[in-house]
């Protein structure tokens, strides 16, 4: 054991990107909506994303709107939080209303990205 890693060895991790690429997270950065809105990577659990794509069976439904909508109640809990890292809010898709959370910080590097889960999720 040294100072520098007074832990020891990892034993495993599990990355981001890999999340995204096995579907256990979403990249929602590619979304005309989310680009308007924030300037991090943003991406939500599958089970987030299964809302949304239940929600896309709909008439008039579209990613880049249902995105915009929870940008926008995003947004507006961000300025009333105490703690900046995880933003609680509630948004209305297709009628129902969701209880979401937003956490912001580090992601494979110290960069922040933006991730959007349900609020039992971790």
């Amino acid at each position: 054991m040294s100072c520098e890693n007074p832990f020891g060895e990892t034993i495993y991790s599990y990355s981001r990107a890999q999340a995204i690429e096995d579907g256990v997270l979403v990249d929602l950065s590619q979304a005309d909506s989310i680009r308007q809105h924030w300037k991090y990577p943003f991406a939500c659990t599958s089970a987030v994303w299964a809302i949304i794509e239940e929600a896309l069976q709909q008439p008039g439904q579209d990613v880049s709107g249902i995105c915009h909508d929870i940008s926008t109640m995003a947004k507006l809990a961000i300025r009333s939080t105490t703690d900046p890292e995880l933003v609680r809010f509630s948004v209305i898709i297709t009628g129902r209303t969701h209880a979401l959370k937003l956490h912001i910080g580090p992601g494979d590097t110290a960069a922040p990205v933006l991730t959007l889960m349900l609020p039992y999720e971790d």
